[in-house]
């Protein structure tokens, strides 16, 4: 009797976790993650505005993505929690300038918004609710302001090479922490700047030194595609 009552407690348990406790995975920092467009739009055969036209010369932001100090990271983890446009109503001319769509069809941003947040938002819902997470990428993106920084250090958007160190160098003398840069290959076989990556505390707000960086490498000169 009593082993049948310790067995009956374990199931009601679980399902307590399935349904209130554990819907929301626990992490321990973000990744936020900013995308070149000329990088993206020049490597990919597939590349399409979205209707509201060509965005900005800009950092467009990729994502705000939960991570575990090991470099795993969880995703999809509240099915119940979808994304609904209706949360981030007074954000969306926001996220049109600045959370863009290139891929293919680009349409108004809801579907990559959707991807980004049912994928990764729902991990971190635990600390910030569907508004809450996208307007946390859109206020660190303002903090940082890479392209800027970029710039200020004579590092321009020209289609030109640039030391690797030199664009690491800029942007952590004026954000105060050290990015990870990913690169990838357009048709020539030159390595482009392509994605960078700062680490965020789980509040979402601010930014730390990585405990991790992802896989992968650049070469030491990358080019600065245009756009």
């Amino acid at each position: 009797m009593k082993a049948n009552s310790t067995v009956t407690f374990i199931k009601i348990l679980a399902l307590l976790c399935l349904s209130v406790l554990c819907v929301s995975q626990e992490f321990d920092f973000f990744y936020f993650v900013q995308q070149w467009p000329g990088s993206y739009c020049d490597t990919k055969q597939s590349c399409c505005y979205p209707t509201t036209g060509k965005p900005a010369a800009d950092f467009g932001i990729h994502g705000l993505w939960p991570n575990y100090q090991d470099g795993k990271y969880p995703q999809n983890c509240d099915s119940k929690n979808p994304f609904n446009p209706d949360k981030i109503a007074d954000l969306r001319s926001s996220m049109q300038k600045n959370w863009p769509t290139l891929a293919c069809p680009s349409g108004n941003g809801v579907g990559f918004w959707t991807h980004e947040w049912e994928k990764h938002g729902t991990c971190s819902e635990s600390v910030l609710d569907q508004h809450g997470y996208f307007q946390a990428a859109l206020g660190l993106q303002k903090q940082v302001n890479l392209l800027q920084a970029l710039t200020s250090a004579g590092i321009n958007p020209d289609g030109r090479s640039y030391s690797l160190s030199n664009i690491k160098s800029a942007i952590q003398e004026t954000v105060g922490f050290t990015p990870w840069i990913e690169c990838n290959t357009d048709t020539s076989g030159n390595s482009q700047l392509y994605q960078i990556y700062l680490c965020v505390d789980t509040t979402g707000k601010n930014l730390i030194e990585c405990p991790v960086f992802p896989r992968g490498t650049c070469g030491s000169e990358i080019e600065f595609p245009s756009f």
